[in-house]
């Protein structure tokens, strides 16, 4: 796979990582995560425009940790939820 970052970018993004502080380490995977989870629920408000909060977390719940994760949490899973 051809490569679109240049050795000396990926070499400074790494510098800028080891010079971070835990904390801010911890801060930045939150943020990350919080935004991929962002993202994950407009995809599925969007292709499920009429669902309720109830079933987006579920859908969501499905997509992240697996249908036998959601059934145990929620009980009841949508047919087509993956």
């Amino acid at each position: 796979m051809e490569q679109d970052t240049s050795d000396a970018q990926i070499a400074h993004y790494h510098r800028l990582l080891r010079a971070m502080t835990p904390r801010q380490k911890l801060a930045t995977t939150v943020s990350l995560c919080d935004a991929i989870r962002t993202a994950a629920v407009a995809g599925l408000r969007q292709r499920h425009p009429r669902a309720p909060e109830q079933e987006l977390r579920v859908r969501l719940t499905v997509r992240v940790y697996g249908r036998a994760a959601a059934e145990r949490v929620f009980g009841t899973v949508p047919d087509d939820a993956v």
